[in-house]
């Protein structure tokens, strides 16, 4: 091994999730190809990818790569579940140094601003270049948060308050429909899910498909997280 060797840069570990194999198999070409034509920075090397949710969860935890480039929609969850499973703030604790940023077609603002409060560091879209990819990668890696154009503004709007300006809506609070949350009010007050079904003159099992419907959009996974979060929004 040469002197230059030895002190080189390790190669940031990368892991694509995305449901569709071309798409994947494209992002691993452009991010050979741009890292390989650039020659400055540290490399940038796939090491796995995957096809969904389960796949993405099982291969982040056991090959613990660098980045994880995260598809926003997909038919088993999305980025938002692979976040609420396997991302910074999972239980298991298993990824504290992964860092996750979103790679989607999808400029919406409720989809930027859904998988950033999950804990993705950054949102491209997938017109971004080879070139810009690379470089969105080693930002990330190296701590700072990266956006493509316009989809920065969504974020500061959701989590700042401008001088003379009205309360800032919450984006995931909106992602709720007015059944549910009656629902969460409901629940976050104590209320069995019988005596949810009785208040809402609905059935148990639409009690629990509300429920379940309301975990999956805040990436919470309990009643008391739910409470809670119900509780600093005020709807308690």
């Amino acid at each position: 091994m040469t002197r230059d060797q030895a002190t080189a840069p390790q190669p940031i570990g990368v892991f694509l999730v995305d449901d569709h194999a071309l798409f994947r198999s494209g992002v691993r070409a452009e991010l050979d190809r741009a890292a390989a034509a650039e020659g400055t920075g540290p490399g940038v090397t796939v090491v796995g990818e995957a096809g969904s949710v389960e796949e993405a969860v099982a291969g982040i935890g056991h090959l613990r790569p660098d980045v994880v480039l995260l598809d926003v929609h997909m038919p088993d969850g999305g980025g938002a579940e692979v976040l609420r499973r396997a991302g910074p703030r999972a239980q298991q604790a298993q990824a504290p140094d992964i860092v996750f940023l979103a790679l989607s077609v999808s400029d919406a603002a409720e989809d930027v601003i859904a998988v950033i409060r999950a804990g993705a560091r950054g949102y491209v879209t997938k017109t971004i270049s080879g070139r810009e990819l690379v470089d969105a990668v080693r930002r990330v890696h190296a701590g700072d948060p990266v956006f493509s154009p316009r989809l920065a503004g969504f974020v500061l709007d959701a989590f700042t308050q401008r001088p003379g300006a009205g309360p800032v809506g919450d984006p995931e609070l909106d992602l709720l429909t007015p059944r549910e949350r009656d629902v969460l009010r409901l629940l976050a007050r104590g209320y069995a899910y019988k005596e949810i079904a009785s208040e809402l003159f609905i059935s148990i099992k639409t009690v629990e498909t509300h429920v379940s419907s309301v975990l999956r959009k805040t990436q919470l996974s309990n009643r008391y997280e739910l409470s809670r979060w119900a509780s600093d929004r005020r709807l308690v």
